[in-house]
């Protein structure tokens, strides 16, 4: 396994088509959708092991206070192995003068998240209008 990150916003979209269908991603659907989104987050870093898009965070900002981490994905083979967690640390240091970092995560990655430094609202909940089903 050699891995490298990457910060690049260029993809195909089969490479993000195969990445977020192997998490049963419904937005996987919409490969020519992801590859315009991945053009227009502030940030993107991608995992790869060579040529192999294995996971992927991705985040939005207001430029100076609040950052929003949409995705993060890691192929299931790959999970378990420090990628996802690399990817959370290099946007924990992109975003270490803003006053927060935020993240929607699904009630079986909280742990995760939280091993991660993210702390669960005990007072908020997130809300969405979605045509997506995961």
């Amino acid at each position: 396994m050699s891995l490298s990150y990457s910060h690049t916003h260029t993809f195909t979209p089969t490479i993000l088509q195969d990445l977020f269908l192997s998490v049963d991603w419904s937005s996987g659907h919409y490969p020519e959708k992801l590859v315009v989104a991945m053009q227009n987050f502030k940030t993107v870093i991608s995992a790869w092991d060579s040529d192999k898009l294995i996971g992927m965070i991705c985040a939005m900002d207001d430029g100076i206070m609040n950052a929003y981490v949409h995705y993060l994905l890691v192929r299931p083979e790959y999970q378990g192995k420090g990628v996802g967690k690399t990817l959370v640390q290099m946007v924990r240091e992109k975003y270490k003068d803003y006053l927060r970092i935020v993240v929607v995560a699904y009630n079986k990655e909280i742990p995760f998240y939280e091993h991660c430094g993210f702390t669960k609202s005990e007072d908020a909940s997130p809300m969405f209008i979605t045509e997506l089903w995961t």
